[in-house]
């Protein structure tokens, strides 16, 4: 369509509005209520232009037409008048907010609108401080409705809402109490489009200093990766800010990435090495830290280079994820090197690289805008990765159809069309089962199977055990939701599946990915099928780019098998060194070596593992009985208290480097402050104690290491910092500097060896623990909203203001049978500890089950868990713990 914008003719593509051509014009409006992300109201009627014929219309809301004539300078006096009677509602103090933080402010500058003389001002309406990231300045709000639509339309939370009439029109909390005590979840969406500065961050108002400098860099908290901006000033966070363009989050966060920074400034933090004399922790220097622990470790290498293991860190960057397995194997030279994937996602690792090829979702997660129906298991977004959970509600929202698979009541759940609630464990047979309507009701693309696939036919074999009145034996799921479930799925033309660690931390857990795999592959939804595919929501920041580096006992960078000896000489020619032949220990063989007294030192970087990991009590007397723990962390967590050297490092926000998040996308992380004096980069931690031992790891600068991980993994061999820096963020398998990546992967063939996936015939297999009478309930175990992992971070910001104790969910029912209320003691005991925890009545969970979140170390969750593992990865089965309950005593 063409128009005539002052004189001007512009060009616009059908569905644009008067102000997508004025801006194609080169022209600005001010729009105080409008905002490119939400839905247009034109209540504010700042944007007004004069439309030929016509008259004056709001420019955000009319619909461009070809030929339209719009006069743009000749209106600006009726734009004027607009700012200056919402102005006219004011106190003057709303101009007084610096220009940078509100829109109305700059708007009014370019215009020439000042605050009316007046001698009587406009009724207070008073503040809402109450909440600890977003503050409400009543008196400035304009009652736009932009914060009350972005909480709606990008979160999806609808905690906000317009009370009161005419000029007391005022933003309020929806339950009408003071904001804390509303269903916000601090993502700080409504204060990113406040045009006035009404609602800011904490002290933002008060703080008149301009910015000094701003980085771009990625999230630190969970593989989502989303894209943030951060504000400093005298080497001091000001503000972080979510970046649309380009990025996976599209200008959205959480309340971790947007305000849980205050952990920098911890008085917790850790500043100086310490090393363990007489039994006790004590300061030391750098150098006597490092000397201590390259001696300790020289005669380990000399005598018994696999009595060392190293455990590398999913929060740390790519490049020294990349650093660790190459000290382990170059340094060391043992392949006892892991990541805490081996916790969480290991299953996906093996269990997609067993069906497709290579061990990383499908799909980019964009995909998701395209599909037209979500098969959501064993996660809680919402909770675990925000952002991720947010478009995913808003796709539902506007018409795509949900399948939750999940045994809790999770806030997706409850908006879905059809939730399955199985027993916890039973996965295997209920994605068995929906294969099996699949088949039955036709619903299967045979030809895809005929040209991309091989084991259909074991495949229906199998299913015939499996209809679904026996799943439904098997896993509580009535027949008929099992049968619509399916049809939904079936019925899609783009169907995209998301997971979660309720599919793989379980003794089959890989079985479990492989089955789900198979729904993909029945319906022709992935590679050169197109569709939504099959991907892993990863929990921790990096741990996709943990293992992709190769900190796995099995695999070099790039999933090269350790047994392949072309990759081994690969990395041996660029390492200047041999690559031992034989794969090392997981980390569940770490502790169990350590028990044994086989393993002689033990490295852990950025884990707590006596928090995280199954079964605390086997992992204490581990790390008891290990002769050497080295730990590097940010504080003093209750595994590094039981260290016997610890080394003070970086946060993310103090380093410079990559992270590959769940949809295998490295992006660049860059150093927003500098670290506290005395605190190191993990990647300057390990070059000093090689450079001890007498080793040169090369690799001088973050920048380097990935080239050279790029050189010895072809996967990687087009990535480059200079290219991200450039480019931007490019998904692996990117093998040249002139591949644009791979956001979609396998659009011609699979990359196994024959070019096929391959389907799995996996039978159901009893989980590791069963119910009895001594433990009577199914402990499952995940992640809060307002916390991260151990907690280590979160707990030293207002987050612990938003979620101040861990709690023990409960079904209304059976608290009623145990005599429980809201907040009262309930003591677990399980086969392998004990723990105690309040009471939270809820029917998020089914009867005979509970649930409990692990990031506060005092909760001691993790005694409680089993030690049972995924039988092909060793990944713990966190999902299926017997438990009994006693309430106050």
């Amino acid at each position: 369509m063409k128009l005539l914008i002052d004189g001007q003719a512009v060009e616009v593509l059908r569905g644009a509005t008067l102000l997508d051509a004025v801006r194609a014009a080169g022209l600005a409006l001010p729009a105080l209520c409008h905002d490119d992300r939400l839905s247009s109201v034109a209540s504010c009627r700042t944007c007004l232009v004069d439309v030929a014929g016509r008259g004056l219309a709001a420019a955000c809301s009319t619909p461009a037409e070809d030929g339209l004539r719009i006069a743009v300078e000749a209106s600006r006096g009726n734009r004027r008048d607009a700012l200056q009677a919402i102005v006219a509602g004011l106190p003057p103090r709303a101009l007084d907010v610096p220009a940078d933080r509100s829109e109305l402010v700059r708007q009014c500058a370019e215009y020439g609108v000042t605050s009316p003389d007046r001698s009587v001002l406009p009724p207070q309406r008073g503040l809402d401080h109450s909440h600890p990231y977003v503050k409400l300045d009543r008196d400035v709000c304009i009652a736009c409705g932009r914060c009350v639509r972005a909480c709606a339309e990008i979160q999806g939370t609808f905690a906000l809402t317009l009370v009161n009439r005419g000029a007391d029109t005022v933003v309020a909390p929806g339950t009408g109490g003071p904001w804390a005590e509303s269903d916000c979840v601090s993502c700080g969406a409504c204060v990113d489009t406040c045009p006035t500065g009404a609602l800011s961050e904490p002290g933002l108002l008060l703080n008149l200093l301009p910015v000094e400098r701003q980085t771009r860099t990625t999230c630190g908290y969970c593989g989502v990766g989303c894209s943030l901006e951060v504000s400093t000033r005298d080497n001091a966070i000001m503000t972080v800010t979510p970046v649309g363009d380009g990025s996976v989050n599209r200008g959205h966060a959480c309340v971790k990435g947007r305000f849980a920074h205050g952990f920098l400034s911890s008085p917790d933090r850790l500043t100086t090495p310490l090393i363990r004399r007489s039994g006790t922790l004590a300061p030391a220097t750098w150098d006597e830290a490092v000397e201590y622990v390259a001696t300790r470790l020289a005669g380990i290498r000399d005598s018994d280079p696999d009595g060392f293991a190293l455990i590398s860190s999913a929060r740390a960057t790519n490049e020294e994820n990349y650093l660790a397995q190459k000290f382990a194997r170059a340094v060391l030279g043992t392949n006892n090197v892991d990541n805490c994937s081996r916790l969480c996602h290991a299953p996906s690792a093996a269990g997609l690289a067993a069906t497709f090829g290579l061990g990383g979702g499908t799909n980019p997660f964009d995909d998701l805008d395209r599909c037209d129906a979500v098969l959501l298991v064993g996660a809680n977004p919402t909770a675990a990765h925000p952002v991720v959970g947010s478009r995913i509600f808003q796709r539902v929202m506007d018409g795509a159809r949900l399948v939750v698979v999940d045994p809790r009541r999770t806030f997706l759940a409850r908006h879905a069309d059809i939730h399955l609630r199985p027993r916890p464990g039973t996965n295997v047979a209920v994605f068995n089962g929906l294969a099996h309507v699949l088949v039955r009701e036709g619903l299967v693309d045979t030809a895809f199977l005929d040209a991309h696939a091989t084991g259909y036919e074991e495949l229906l074999a199998l299913l015939g055990d499996y209809p679904p009145e026996s799943v439904a034996d098997i896993s509580g799921v009535p027949a008929d939701d099992l049968v619509q479930a399916a049809l939904t799925y079936g019925h899609a033309l783009a169907p995209v599946i998301f997971y979660g660690l309720g599919v793989t931390e379980h003794l089959h857990g890989t079985d479990g990915v492989r089955t789900l795999s198979n729904l993909a592959l029945l319906r022709g939804a992935v590679g050169p099928g197109a569709g939504g595919g099959v991907n892993p929501l990863r929990g921790q920041n990096n741990v996709q780019g943990a293992s992709d580096m190769g900190a796995l006992p099995d695999t070099l960078p790039g999933y090269q098998k350790v047994l392949d000896p072309v990759a081994r000489a690969r990395c041996a020619e660029a390492w200047r060194t041999q690559v031992p032949p034989r794969p090392g220990l997981r980390i569940p063989q770490m502790f169990a070596a350590a028990r044994t007294g086989s393993l002689k030192a033990l490295w852990i970087i950025g884990e707590d593992v006596l928090t995280t990991d199954p079964d605390s009590a086997s992992v204490r007397a581990a790390l008891d009985a290990c002769p050497l723990v080295i730990c590097n962390d940010l504080f003093l967590t209750a595994t590094a208290a039981t260290a016997d050297v610890v080394f003070p490092v970086a946060s993310w926000l103090e380093k410079d480097g990559t992270f590959v998040n769940f949809e295998r996308r490295f992006q660049r992380v860059r150093e927003a402050v500098a670290p506290p004096a005395g605190v190191r980069t993990d990647f300057a931690v390990l070059h000093a104690v090689a450079s001890r031992l007498g080793a040169d790891l090369g690799c001088a600068t973050p920048a380097e290491a990935m080239a050279e991980c790029a050189a010895v993994a072809p996967v990687f061999g087009g990535i480059t910092h200079a290219r991200l820096d450039r480019d931007g963020p490019l998904h692996w398998p990117c093998s040249s500097a002139d591949s644009p990546g791979t956001p979609r992967l396998y659009r011609d063939r699979f990359a196994t060896p024959d070019g096929l996936a391959h389907l799995a015939a996996s039978p159901y297999l009893p989980p590791g623990e069963q119910c009895d009478a001594d433990f009577p309930f199914l402990l499952i175990t995940g992640r809060r909203a307002e916390h991260y992992n151990s907690g280590s971070m979160t707990r030293r910001t207002d987050n612990l203001r938003l979620l101040s104790l861990e709690t023990i969910d409960v079904e209304p029912g059976d608290a009623v049978l145990l005599g429980l209320n809201n907040g009262d003691p309930v003591h677990l005991n399980s086969r392998h500890g004990t723990a105690v925890l309040c009471a939270r009545i809820t029917d998020d969970v089914a009867p005979g089950q509970v649930f409990a979140g692990f990031h506060f170390p005092g909760a001691a969750v993790n005694s409680l868990t089993s030690p049972s593992g995924d039988e092909v990865t060793g990944c713990p089965e966190y999902k299926v713990t017997a438990v009994s309950l006693a309430g106050p005593r």
